[in-house]
């Protein structure tokens, strides 16, 4: 940083009164402040690294009071720096500014190889610090934990299942594996047998079965990991306990078990059935309807989530979690991101895989291409679709993708009653129940339970079989002439 920055920097802080994930300030006009090494921790952990701005007065406005000392607080803060584990370097810039001197510390980040940095004098445990927003929190065991499970090459995935037992997989997904293998991997079709081939894939390890294959293959994983699993909710309105008409928490709610490449069907089809859909008429007068999110899109999703996600003890109590909003579809994974990626590069570089080996057994089962498609592939079919491109971010040790759709908007404002108007006009004709939830665009129980019934309760709509309610055959009229 060159002083005429830091001079328009600090001059900012003080007009704006801010700090933020990468910036920090400190007055230091009577003194070193004596404790930097949760700011030299955390800055030093993130990707973006940090400074630390000496000179402001946050207590009083973030007034410019200037330090006390440049070359002495230069002095005591590379002091502390050497505290730390391993070593920080900071990058100082002075700066006049009013007849006052402030100072700048850049922080620069480490290698992830070298994470987490810590306080030597607090340790490794209770020394380490990561950046909310702009304070800094103690890491987590388990956020401590994913720097060692890259640089160790940790392989939850590989790890044996003591109590699971083969005779518990399914059996045709299973054969289907293994023809697969022998047809695509020559070099084991004649020379190596099935239980060889197990091991050597990591779906066994000493005739004990793997995460992985367990994972794949069991007819039922969650019996040994309860929480390997899905949890879904669709909610009435546009945030975590806001309710419905009538008092409803959740229009939906299902927890998804199975291996994976059920659950990732199960979960396709939990955003399907509580998805809302948009009628469009094209220009030859064609009624099409368009659901909320692409198909394509959504699995790639959920599939990155179910390989990607940290299957280690740590994450072990924790599903993953997929929230239906109005007018958002949130995917929260366990496990931030790993290795070396970084938000910015999603998509655009190769990452380091987590799960190598259950990667490349759901290849060759072809529920996935194992070849980084994913991230370019969500992103262009919601181009192509006409919602803007998802959302990626990194929280504490979840990786969440947030999809925004272009229905709420353009309903949010309808009133209830204009659509059981406009309902009832249409079911002048009797109608089926999917052709009235495409005529709302909303979620079969929303549209059935707020907008249906009461006009079910108050004769203005009819069924052409009422002993039989939720009859497949079922018909809608209006008793309006």
């Amino acid at each position: 940083m060159q002083s005429e920055e830091l001079i328009l920097l600090a001059q900012s802080v003080h007009k704006n009164k801010y700090e933020s994930k990468t910036l920090e300030v400190k007055s230091a006009n009577l003194g070193c402040p004596t404790k930097l090494y949760p700011t030299l921790s955390s800055f030093s952990n993130q990707d973006n690294g940090g400074i630390i701005l000496f000179g402001l007065d946050e207590k009083n406005g973030f007034e410019i009071v200037g330090v006390y000392n440049p070359q002495d607080l230069q002095k005591q803060v590379v002091e502390q720096c050497k505290q730390m584990e391993p070593t920080v370097h900071p990058l100082f810039t002075f700066a006049e500014i009013d007849g006052v001197m402030v100072v700048s510390a850049e922080i620069p980040s480490k290698d992830i190889s070298e994470r987490p940095v810590y306080y030597k004098g607090a340790g490794r445990i209770k020394g380490s610090y990561t950046r909310v927003g702009d304070s800094n929190d103690v890491m987590s065991e388990y956020e401590i934990y994913s720097y060692d499970a890259f640089r160790k090459r940790i392989q939850d995935d590989l790890r044996k299942v003591e109590n699971a037992k083969i005779s518990q997989f399914d059996s045709k997904r299973l054969e289907q594996y293994l023809n697969t293998v022998k047809e695509n991997r020559k070099n084991l079709a004649s020379s190596v047998s099935d239980n060889e081939i197990l091991e050597l894939m990591g779906i066994t390890i000493n005739d004990i079965p793997t995460l992985s294959g367990v994972m794949t293959f069991s007819k039922y994983p969650q019996g040994y990991f309860p929480q390997f699993s899905i949890t879904a909710v669709a909610v009435p309105g546009i945030e975590m306990g806001e309710t419905g008409k009538e008092g409803e928490r959740f229009i939906d709610n299902k927890r998804i078990t199975g291996a994976i490449p059920d659950m990732i069907e199960d979960a396709i089809d939990f955003i399907r059935i509580n998805s809302r859909n948009k009628v469009i008429i094209d220009d030859n007068g064609k009624r099409q309807d368009k659901s909320e999110y692409p198909t394509k899109a959504v699995r790639e999703a959920i599939l990155n989530a179910l390989i990607h996600r940290d299957y280690s003890i740590h994450t072990q109590s924790v599903p993953i979690r997929i929230e239906m909003y109005r007018d958002r579809l949130k995917i929260i994974n366990p496990g931030g991101l790993y290795g070396k990626i970084t938000i910015d590069s999603l998509g655009a570089v190769h990452p380091d895989t987590r799960n190598a080996t259950l990667a490349n057994i759901l290849e060759l089962l072809g529920v996935t291409e194992n070849r980084y498609s994913g991230i370019p592939t969500i992103r262009y079919e919601c181009r192509m679709f006409g919602i803007p491109s998802p959302v990626f971010e990194v929280s504490r040790g979840e990786f969440i993708v947030t999809f925004k759709n272009n229905i709420y908007e353009s309903q949010q404002n309808r009133n209830w009653r204009t659509i059981q108007e406009d309902l009832l006009e249409f079911c002048i004709t009797p109608k089926t129940r999917a052709e009235i939830l495409n005529f709302t665009g909303y979620s079969r129980y929303y549209s059935m339970k707020t907008i249906v019934q009461p006009l079910i309760d108050n004769g203005e709509l009819i069924m052409s079989d009422p002993e039989r309610p939720k009859s497949a055959k079922q018909k809608y009229t209006s008793t309006r002439k």
